[in-house]
């Protein structure tokens, strides 16, 4: 019998959720919003995998599994000139998410309950966050 399904834990839901190449497009490609997380974390934010994997409350080999099937959907997307969507998948969101710089569950910036970061003195407003708050 096969073990349940972790909820991965995501800061917010997307602003974004559909991309759509211009001209004609070549079908669909739905991506997950652990997926999302998992590329936002790694290449937007510049985590390694055991950062990522610490963020979203799973292993190391799952952010690495999730990766690689996100990144993979992209490629497809780009290549053949699909549509990408983002929804979907077995996520929490992060209980500070209002007030989230991106760190979630790193206890360390006063405002967000998440970092410390010396660029914020504690105060990460909505320009600074993610910019800087790592």
């Amino acid at each position: 019998m096969a073990r349940p399904k972790k909820s991965r834990r995501i800061c917010a839901l997307p602003s974004v959720i559909k991309f759509k190449p211009v001209g004609k497009t070549q079908g669909d490609v739905n991506l997950s919003f652990d997926e999302y997380e998992a590329i936002r974390l790694i290449d937007y934010v510049g985590l390694n995998h055991e950062e990522c994997a610490k963020q979203m409350d799973v292993a190391r080999s799952t952010v690495t599994s999730v990766y690689e099937t996100a990144r993979r959907k992209l490629a497809e997307a780009i290549v053949d000139g699909k549509v990408i969507t983002v929804n979907g998948g077995d996520v929490e969101i992060c209980e500070n998410s209002d007030n989230c710089c991106g760190q979630c569950g790193k206890n360390k910036c006063g405002n967000c309950n998440h970092g410390t970061c010396e660029n914020c003195d504690g105060k990460c407003d909505s320009q600074k966050k993610q910019l800087h708050c790592r």
